[in-house]
């Protein structure tokens, strides 16, 4: 696929046998969606065909055509020796001698020095699962789960013990998505098939979501992370504008589908009680029948006549349907503010292609640790940890935290630490100020185009007298 390079005898690129020297100008220009080439160690692939393929999804992988892809490479596969097997037909040729390690303007000192502090935690352990943790985790899941189902079953169905046993159901549907988020992310067990199986299970039969359609949308966050056309999780629907440069672009547009200088108001009534309820409801269902990915849908409908078989007898099916969408109600505020409060106040834009270190560092902050503040987000409160280590198991992000920030004074990279109540509020704030934003674009074009228009008819009007005194002048 493509042209371009300087050919070996060995064959032509694409062939698996080829031995090209490439330039990063050339790797650069294979970048559309029916010709990618990317480069991991120096090596050059022509991933054209492969990302059809590729199981992450052919999106994620996509993103990196054209660039220097080692840095996610390596972050993404637990087991780098395993996947390079499926390279090797891919390879087409390596990068001149003369050419950098890195493309564009990546920082060389960071990458060395990050690619340092990735093997200091290997050598010591940090990628090593224990198995007890996330044994105690899922245990404690279906004792929530089995504990909100006996007090319905015991006491009744009064108002009251209804509300306390959907809480405790919200609590337990929280924490097994933080617990498939650990299988989905490989970081469990060194077997990846493991994963993959007890991934499907966790989604699917405690969650009725779907694998495939995490997958695919998730790994595109990391890879990306607050990067418009990249990362699913900043692509608004129109309904919100983000960060600083997007509402500039709207308000010069003229785009107006909602009011945003009040979506720090209407967020709430928006944003968090509908994302999981409505949003990922539709669009999981929809990905599971369009790509006719029936073990997904298997497993997904396992959660659903589970559920229907323990609340159908006390609540009837109506009453069923409301438990589960104010059960997920619950939910989707909890998920949406843990989720949200480390990367909506953070830097949002286009692809600036930067390395892994100084991208994950623009787009993530953490929130200070606690033991309430490990459970409640899932150890997600080591956000940057986690983004620069998303197969490293979370009880081992504290322990990696003091290395990173360490790395990142040393290279004046900014390490934002916040309490839980700063991030909430910084959610806000980011919303109002990119609101704002919108309006004095939107309202400047405004004025600018009057400006304009006044011009114009001053500029004619002008013309126009002078003509007049002309022929006046000369009669």
């Amino acid at each position: 696929m493509g042209g371009g390079g300087h050919l070996t005898e060995a064959g032509e690129p694409g062939s698996g046998r080829a031995g090209g020297v490439y330039t990063w100008e050339e790797v650069q220009s294979h970048c559309n969606r029916n010709d990618q080439w990317l480069v991991i160690d120096r090596k050059v692939y022509n991933i054209t065909q492969w990302a059809k393929r590729h199981p992450g999804g052919s999106r994620v992988i996509s993103h990196y055509a054209g660039e220097d892809a080692s840095e996610a490479f390596t972050a993404f596969h637990p087991n780098v020796k395993y996947v390079q097997k499926f390279l090797k037909p891919l390879f087409i040729g390596e990068l001149a001698a003369t050419e950098p390690s890195q493309d564009r303007d990546k920082n060389a000192a960071i990458i060395k020095d990050f690619h340092s502090l990735r093997a200091k935690a290997e050598s010591e352990g940090l990628f090593e699962a224990r198995p007890l943790f996330f044994c105690l985790h899922l245990g404690h899941i279906l004792l929530l789960e089995a504990l909100a189902w006996l007090i319905i079953w015991v006491w009744g169905t009064s108002w009251t013990l209804t509300f306390l046993s959907a809480f405790m159901l919200a609590i337990a549907q929280l924490q097994a998505g933080w617990l498939q988020h650990d299988f989905g992310h490989l970081s469990v067990f060194k077997k990846s098939s493991w994963n993959h199986v007890l991934h499907k299970f966790s989604i699917g039969h405690l969650k009725g979501a779907s694998a495939n359609w995490w997958n695919h949308r998730h790994f595109q966050h990391h890879a990306k992370p607050n990067i418009f056309s990249k990362d699913p999780d900043v692509n608004m629907l129109h309904v919100f504008v983000v960060g600083a440069t997007q509402p500039v672009e709207y308000g010069i547009k003229k785009i107006k589908y909602m009011p945003y200088h009040y979506q720090h108001q209407y967020f709430f009534l928006v944003g968090p009680p509908l994302l999981i309820p409505i949003y990922f409801h539709v669009q999981i269902i929809r990905t599971m029948i369009s790509r006719q990915d029936w073990v997904d849908l298997a497993w997904s409908l396992s959660y659903y006549l589970r559920y229907l078989c323990c609340s159908i007898p006390m609540f009837g099916l109506f009453g069923s349907v409301m438990l589960i969408t104010f059960v997920r109600f619950l939910e989707s505020h909890w998920f949406v503010w843990v989720t949200q409060m480390n990367h909506l106040p953070m830097d949002i834009d286009h692809d600036k292609h930067r390395d892994w270190l100084s991208m994950q560092l623009k787009a993530t902050c953490n929130i200070k640790q606690s033991p309430f503040n490990d459970w409640f987000s899932g150890h997600l409160n080591f956000q940057i940890e986690h983004h620069l280590f998303p197969t490293m198991p979370r009880h081992n992000y504290h322990r990696v935290a003091p290395l990173v920030r360490a790395l990142c004074e040393k290279h004046g990279i900014p390490y934002n630490v916040k309490t839980m109540w700063q991030g909430i509020v910084d959610v806000f704030r980011s919303l109002k100020n990119s609101g704002d934003l919108w309006l004095d674009a939107y309202l400047i074009n405004d004025v600018f185009s009057l400006h304009c228009t006044y011009r114009k008819f001053f500029s004619s009007t002008a013309s126009y007298i002078d003509c007049i005194c002309s022929v006046l002048y000369s009669s």
